[in-house]
């Protein structure tokens, strides 16, 4: 036997899994394949009856009292001990309007429906996109809805403007908000322009220019320097740095920005700093390929993986204060690490870096122990550091190579 509020339960989970197919319907010819929904309400045998005789008379009484949406059909059971009865058989929704009002639902509903329409109607190739968003739809507001649809109509009409989003010349659009609706632009652009591929980029979907993505390096060779002005430390755009002609023997990526700007002055030597996961920039550097590379980051889990992702794109990356010895050394700086690598595959990893990585998944030495590298003492992590330059540095270079 289903009493009202199990009916409504039912319905909260029946429209979660379907508001986006009866959205959709709402402006197909298809609602009639949908429509009318009819709900058993589970008429109990008399077996039931003669068993739980009060549970039973509750829930006919509920049903009487049934206030909600909806037709409520009620049969009549012949039972040998009973007689006959009159008990209600099922519920029978005649659209999503019904669902939605017995589930609580009914403006943000109302709401989504109105606006779906809006939209389709300006841009009939939506119907199966906007679904997806069913969130915007329906919890928007209105000057944020107003922004969406204005915004979409700039770009249909301005496919290609080249322009930074602070350009863009449409009433409050700022950087912020839309930066953080990127995916639903991107996905109702595409849709709108005919793009069909499955991985979109925003900024080439919308005809936009991105930001510059910026790469922090420093020049630590004092001969160098005197090549870019007497500059050190520099901050250009990516396709910049790539197509500097220099050839350094060494170059240290740095995970934190500290710890780079904590270097001293090393001959034919290079840092690039702070880049965390965005490693994948270093495949796109090819002086890279001919210098002798070494990565330092925190000893944690995700030290290791952004380690295991740059070697991605240089094969023979050296790690360098990244070891056990290291580790246990500074056990009373030891912090907890928020939230750890979710995968344990890092095949990149050499031996010895493979077994500090999962004792430190398998909490070895503690619950989710961290080391980050800017508390190992300075002074010992300088000496060996200058000791991993020197040795390549023996073959007597004593400025960095400069091509003219």
């Amino acid at each position: 036997m289903k009493f009202p509020d199990d009916i409504r339960e039912i319905l909260k989970r029946r429209f979660q899994n379907k508001h986006k197919e009866w959205l959709k319907a709402a402006v197909s010819d298809n609602a009639e394949a949908i429509w009318p929904l009819e709900i058993n309400l589970g008429i109990p045998k008399e077996q039931d009856v003669i068993r739980q005789p009060d549970a039973v008379r509750s829930w006919v009484s509920a049903w009487k009292k049934w206030p909600g949406r909806g037709s409520l059909i009620w049969i009549e059971r012949h039972w040998r001990s009973f007689g006959t009865q009159n008990v209600p058989e099922k519920l029978i929704l005649q659209n999503p309007d019904d669902v939605a009002f017995l589930i609580g639902e009914e403006a943000r509903w109302s709401r989504a429906v109105e606006r779906f329409k809006f939209l389709v109607q300006r841009w009939s190739v939506l119907p199966d996109v906007l679904p997806r968003h069913f969130t915007i739809l329906a919890d928007y507001d209105d000057s944020d809805f107003l922004r969406l649809s204005d915004m979409l109509s700039w770009l249909e009409k301005n496919p290609d403007s080249n322009l930074f989003i602070r350009q863009i010349p449409v009433a409050g659009i700022n950087s912020k908000w839309l930066e953080s609706r990127m995916n639903i632009f991107c996905d109702l652009v595409a849709a709108i322009h005919g793009d069909n591929s499955v991985s979109k980029d925003f900024y080439k979907c919308c005809g936009l220019k991105p930001l510059p993505q910026l790469i922090r390096m420093r020049i630590l060779d004092p001969c160098l320097r005197k090549h870019f002005g007497g500059l050190g430390d520099i901050s250009a755009p990516l396709e910049e740095v790539a197509n500097l002609d220099i050839t350094p023997v060494n170059v240290f990526i740095i995970e934190n920005v500290q710890t780079g700007l904590a270097f001293e002055d090393l001959a034919n030597t290079v840092v690039i700093m702070g880049l965390g996961y965005g490693v994948d920039v270093l495949g796109k550097i090819p002086w890279l390929q001919k210098t002798r590379c070494f990565y330092w980051g925190d000893i944690d889990t995700h030290g290791f993986a952004i380690l295991n992702r740059a070697r991605t794109y240089l094969p023979n990356l050296e790690s360098v204060l990244m070891d056990e010895v290291t580790l246990l050394k500074h056990r009373e700086l030891w912090v907890e690490e928020t939230t750890q690598l979710v995968s344990a595959e890092l095949p990149l990893l050499t031996d010895a870096e493979q077994k500090l990585f999962q004792s430190l998944k398998n909490n070895a030495w503690g619950q989710k122990v961290r080391l980050e590298q800017e508390r190992i003492c300075w002074d010992a992590a300088w000496e060996v550091l200058r000791k991993v330059v020197e040795r390549k540095n023996s073959a007597g270079f004593t400025c960095l190579n400069i091509k003219q």
